[in-house]
Order: structure tokens, then sequence, then C-alpha cells
């Protein structure tokens, strides 16, 4: 192991940039697992799907992949939507939704992954845009654009997603739906549709998120199940629910995969990660911004 002040600072701050990555991607699952309570494991192959979909655009028109996917994002949200309330009769509604309702989210996955397999091939695909070229320098410090462009796009959505939360009255809805839907009912609003409103919001957060996705590395249909396991631990490390802890977990385990990968190799970056998620849930088992 060979040990610098440029090497250290340089890990750092290319753990910060993944780790805004890794918030948006795992944004929905804050949303759909941490609020409503859903385990919507093919939140991933939503990812991979809004990757595609960029791809798409981008290789038939030209256009900037963000900007596809912040275009079509109502659209994942109409699907999302359609989802849950597919998930709700089928399921939820029978009281069924714990180990049928996530057999469900798993034949989503392989039925989504399968359909990209058949149509794209197993081919890493990516896109082209101005800033995944050129890398910035600060001295020692090298910030590539194609990570600090979608870090940027990645805390906006995140702010955008906790102004809509705690200000106004469908985000303060979806907060209270997890925790009392009677009241919400005295209320006259409807949890269902106040739940189909969230996770058609959480899918549409994945749409995006797998835009950012394909700027940082070619993809191919099967990279998703890499953040199955990435994108629970970060939800349950930051607190259940709490998006600002999302963020913080998130560029936490962004900066400890990013040393361990820099000074130990890139193998013992998930075994570390996930360690680090363990002993921070046993000094604190709520999460970092857990009640």
């Amino acid at each position: 192991m060979i040990f610098s002040f440029d090497l250290l600072a340089n890990a750092v701050i290319s753990g910060i940039l993944i780790g805004a990555f890794y918030a948006a991607v795992t944004a929905g699952i804050t949303i759909s697992f941490g609020i409503l309570d859903i385990v919507n494991i093919a939140h991933p192959a939503f990812i991979i799907l809004g990757s595609y979909v960029a791809y798409i655009i981008n290789t038939t028109f030209g256009f900037d992949p963000i900007l596809s996917a912040i275009v079509v994002m109502p659209a994942f949200y109409a699907l999302g939507a359609g989802i849950y309330q597919v998930y709700y009769v089928s399921f939820e509604k029978r009281g069924q939704e714990s180990m049928r309702g996530l057999a469900f989210f798993f034949g989503l996955l392989f039925i989504t992954e399968v359909t990209l397999v058949l149509y794209f091939g197993v081919d890493y695909r990516y896109v082209e845009a101005r800033y995944i070229g050129p890398t910035w320098h600060f001295g020692s410090i090298d910030i590539p654009l194609r990570i600090l462009t979608p870090c940027l796009v990645s805390l906006s959505l995140i702010a955008a997603l906790q102004l809509v939360l705690t200000r106004t009255f469908v985000g303060r809805a979806i907060m209270a739906v997890a925790q009392d839907q009677f009241a919400l009912k005295l209320m006259a609003v409807n949890p269902i549709r106040i739940k189909r409103i969230a996770f058609g919001i959480s899918i549409a957060t994945a749409s995006l998120a797998g835009a950012f996705l394909i700027i940082i590395q070619p993809v191919e249909p099967s990279v998703g199940r890499e953040y199955i396991g990435r994108v629970f631990a970060i939800c349950v490390l930051g607190g259940m629910g709490s998006l600002p802890g999302t963020v913080i977990a998130a560029m936490l385990v962004g900066i400890v995969e990013s040393l361990t990968s820099t000074f130990y190799g890139p193998s013992w970056a998930p075994a570390v990660s996930f360690g680090f998620l363990l002993l921070t849930l046993a000094v604190r088992p709520a999460g970092i911004l857990g009640r």
C-alpha cells in the first residue's frame, strides 16, 4: 500500500461525488421502502431501464442524457403508479404483500432484465455528452465532469424531493401515510392515492438515476444487480424515510468504498462498506437520522 496525501484527497473527493450518485439511486428506495414500507427489490431494474431509455434517445436524436431522462420522468411516474395499483389490488389489499409482494417485484426485476437482454444483448452501451470526457484539475486533485455533473443534478433532485415532502400538502400526506392512514382518511385523503403518487415518484427518480449511471459507466442489463444490496443498505443506514440521512449515508459509503479501493483494492470495497454499515447500526440502530 502506497500512501500519499494526493491519493487521499482524490479518494475523498471521488467518494463524495460517487456518494451523491448513490443518493440519487437510493432516493426512490427511501420513498418506497423507507416511507411506504414496500420492498421494491426491482428498483435497480428501473434504474437500468432509465439508462437504456437515455441511451436510445441519445443515440437516436443526440439529446443530452440527463435532459432526456428529465423529459421522460412523467412516463416513468405513470409506470410506477400503474405498478403500485397492480401491487395494491393483487397483494396489499388482501394482506399478502410480505412474501407474495416480494415475489412480484422479483418477477419484475427478472422480466425487465431478460427483456433488455433479448432486445439489446449483453454488450455494454454508453452515451455521449460534452461533459463526459473533460476533467477539471485543481493542483493534484482531478474532478471528472462525467461524475461531477450527475453529482450536482443528484443533489438538486434530493433537495427538490425534500421540499416537496416537507412544504406541500401531498408531500406531508406521503410522510404521514406510513404513520396513520386512519387519520388521513379523517382528513378526506385517500391513502391509496397518496401511496400511488409516492410510488410513482420513486420510479421517476430511478429513471433519472439511470441516466446518471450510464454517464458514469457503460451499462448492460445485469449491472442493476450490483445495486440491490447497496440501495437498501444506504436507506437503512441513513434512517428509514429520511432523504437528508440518505445523502449523508450515501456519501459516507462512497468515501469508504473509494478509500478502500484506492489503498487496498476494489475487491475489498463492498466488504468494508457493509462492515461500516453494520458497525454504524450497532452504535445507532435507527440509522444516522432515524427516529
